[in-house]
């Protein structure tokens, strides 16, 4: 094979990676002595690494340039909408959100915090939506203008025994599950008095029409259309319905009784499904008192009056329940000499 000159040799080898034209190769080459080609070579191959390395780091900075633009182009929804998805797929590489954060705080109750009622008791405030609600049960024994609310105590430890009197008052009347002491802890402390609607209407007596008020000034029982507002705030879903949840008996929704439940099972009996109490209004299961003067269901339900009528006998109310998270509208089930639990709503200052 023929030998190759070290000129045709060097030349055939740079000038297949080079961008030097070849006939430059071959002046160098032929003109220059082999000590100051290979000097040559030397710079070239240094000129050539560091033109290489510039131009893998250029090509680096415009990928994370792009990189971050596309990061900081995302609006808000697809960031949620990424959010969602990750959270589909077990959450690889971010933080599993179950639940949107929560939307600004209500500022119904305004600076108002708590609330005092004519006997001097005090009640914590909690805003829910456009209302602002006591979050405790009543425990007062007069009318906000200082009329004493009779307290009825007939029928024995089981309400319904010989001499009971309960289930015959027309008029405004309280009591106590099972009588029990006013000391602390008691029912009272915990639960609450239990008012007939008489007096959560203000009827102080017979067919009267003049009506006081058990709450604090300022302050109403809500009516049964404000108990809705708050169903409604609680689950948007029913604002679609709105035209029947008015009309509706029974379960108005299945998860606002749980998001109004105090949580845990010291006030409620076990498992207080559902229970989350997120809106703070601690709901607590007084029991009720039947027109027949018996005693019942403390610790299973929650019973709140509504201030409306159904008609001569009944009254609309609100329930709750320790064994699911619904809350139910009824007003077949309790006549209006039944005692209940009494929840005040602050005035509308609209």
């Amino acid at each position: 094979m023929k030998q190759e000159n070290r000129c045709t040799y060097q030349i055939r080898i740079l000038s297949g990676f080079s961008q030097i034209p070849k006939i430059c190769w071959i002046l160098v080459c032929e003109i220059l002595s082999p000590k100051m080609f290979k000097q040559i070579l030397l710079l070239l191959g240094v000129w050539l690494s560091i033109s290489l390395n510039a131009q893998v780091i250029n090509s680096q900075s415009l990928e994370s340039v792009e990189r971050n633009k596309r990061n900081t182009s995302f609006n808000i929804e697809e960031i949620k909408v990424r959010w969602k998805k990750a959270a589909l797929e077990n959450c690889p590489g971010v933080p599993c959100i179950i639940n949107p954060p929560p939307g600004p705080a209500s500022t119904a109750c305004g600076s108002t915090t708590s609330v005092s009622d004519v006997d001097g008791n005090n009640y914590n405030t909690v805003a829910i939506g456009t209302q602002c609600w006591t979050k405790e049960n009543l425990r007062v024994r007069k009318y906000n203008d200082g009329t004493a609310i009779p307290f009825d105590a007939s029928g024995g430890i089981l309400g319904g025994s010989s001499g009971v009197t309960w289930g015959g008052l027309t008029y405004g009347a309280h009591t106590l599950y099972e009588h029990d002491s006013t000391a602390t802890p008691s029912n009272l402390t915990s639960y609450g008095y239990l008012y007939n609607w008489y007096a959560a209407k203000g009827i102080a007596s017979i067919g009267s029409t003049t009506y006081k008020n058990i709450c604090p000034l300022g302050w109403h029982v809500p009516t049964d259309a404000e108990w809705t507002i708050l169903i409604q705030t609680l689950d948007p879903s029913q604002l679609v319905n709105s035209g029947n949840i008015l009309t509706l008996t029974g379960s108005q929704s299945t998860i606002a009784g749980g998001k109004l439940k105090a949580k845990g099972t010291t006030f409620w009996s076990s498992p207080n499904q559902d229970a989350t109490d997120e809106t703070g209004f601690s709901a607590l299961p007084g029991g009720y008192r039947q027109n027949t003067g018996g005693f019942n269901d403390i610790l299973f339900d929650a019973n709140f009056w509504s201030a409306t009528e159904f008609d001569a006998t009944f009254a609309w109310k609100r329930n709750l329940y320790y064994f699911f998270g619904d809350i139910y509208r009824e007003y077949n089930v309790c006549e209006k000499e039944t005692g209940m639990s009494v929840r005040c709503l602050k005035n509308s200052i609209n």
